[in-house]
């Protein structure tokens, strides 16, 4: 059965180790036939709450008519980028009853290895799943793969585009 799949990303960097895990996630789940819209929150005007309006009313419906919804993002001082919590912020007061009963992928990639670095990001992420009753599916995380080419030979890459194949 194909599903509709939202992969939201927090990389401003396309050719980042986030980015090639959602690339490879994105191509599974195409491979098994699903449709995947990307939402590159970097590239967006996402503001938080202000009175000022932003991207998010792009966004909202996006999240409301996926079944599967996959955070893709890098780790900053210990959690989402700028842009991405900005959205984060915005599911608790928008319309939360539409975004519920979604399938949900975590993808985090740092520089650091040690795996308590890891936890504030892990923890917000599990806050927000429970919070509009996501199911989580599964989590990568590339930890300290900072050099070229690295992540390649770290078989990430084809656990997520298996993740997405079985989305």
């Amino acid at each position: 059965m194909s599903k509709k799949i939202l992969v939201l990303t927090g990389s401003p960097n396309r050719a980042g180790n986030s980015t090639k895990m959602a690339n490879a996630f994105i191509r599974g789940a195409e491979q098994a036939g699903h449709s995947v819209t990307r939402f590159e929150t970097a590239y967006k005007n996402m503001r938080g709450f202000t009175s000022e309006p932003d991207d998010f009313g792009e966004l909202a419906p996006l999240i409301n008519d996926c079944d599967i919804l996959l955070i893709a993002t890098p780790l900053y001082w210990f959690s989402f980028p700028a842009q991405l919590k900005a959205v984060i912020d915005q599911l608790d007061y928008s319309e939360t009853s539409k975004m519920i009963s979604k399938d949900s992928y975590f993808f985090v990639s740092g520089g650091e290895k040690e795996e308590e670095t890891y936890q504030l990001i892990d923890t917000l992420y599990h806050k927000v799943t429970e919070f509009l009753a996501w199911q989580e599916k599964g989590a990568l995380y590339a930890r300290g793969l900072d050099a070229p080419g690295e992540i390649e030979k770290s078989g990430l890459l084809e656990k997520a585009e298996n993740m997405g194949k079985n989305a």
